[in-house]
């Protein structure tokens, strides 16, 4: 049994027991998210919504909420010395656990 959630503008495809990582939402470590708006739901017949399957709901539990690593953003403009400019970048996300997902 899967289903396709949409959250953080992102589609992520997820199972009971797996272990996500999505854009920092607003909850406290612990807490318990729901998420009814699923695209595609498949035990034994799959569903695909137009555009969210009605009656479907993925529970997770928060886990954990972080910053990814460090990226570096290095911006330059050639044959000119003045113009450069370093900046860093650590993402926030949320870490989910899905527990159940109820058709």
């Amino acid at each position: 049994m899967y289903a396709v959630i949409e959250t953080g503008g992102k589609q992520i495809r997820v199972e009971k027991g797996d272990v996500i990582f999505v854009e920092k939402l607003d909850a406290q470590e612990g807490d318990e998210i729901i998420f009814d708006k699923v695209l595609v739901y498949s035990n034994r017949k799959t569903r695909v919504g137009t555009p969210y399957v009605k009656g479907i709901k993925v529970f997770a539990k928060v886990e954990k909420q972080g910053k990814g690593k460090k990226i570096t953003i290095f911006k330059y403009t050639a044959k000119k010395g003045s113009t450069r400019k370093k900046q860093g970048h650590r993402q926030p996300y949320t870490r989910l656990v899905i527990e159940d997902i109820q058709a």
